[in-house]
């Protein structure tokens, strides 16, 4: 779901390769959660914690800004789990 809608491109050697995206913002809402981080917390495991999929991980951490590449949280830091995922994904993909 969050390469759909992306787009492809065509590399100088050939190879087809996904165009960036850039995902605005996910909105604050009221039904959000949110969690201190505990030493075992991973991006992942609060995916299918909070929505039962874990491939689902890269939407908290855009909305927390967590740009990196990794999956490890450290432990004490609050965290925003957006509420709703499928509003989400479709805020996403169509804006």
């Amino acid at each position: 779901m969050r390469y759909d809608r992306v787009g492809t491109k065509k590399l100088d050697d050939g190879k087809l390769v996904l165009k960036t995206k850039i995902f605005k913002p996910i909105p604050k809402r009221d039904d959000d959660t949110y969690i201190i981080t505990q030493e075992t917390d991973r991006l992942d495991t609060l995916a299918n914690q909070f929505y039962g999929d874990s491939t689902q991980w890269w939407i908290i951490a855009h909305a927390n800004n967590l740009d990196s590449a990794d999956i490890g949280v450290d432990p004490g830091i609050q965290l925003r789990i957006p509420a709703n995922l499928s509003d989400i994904n479709n805020f996403l993909l169509n804006n």
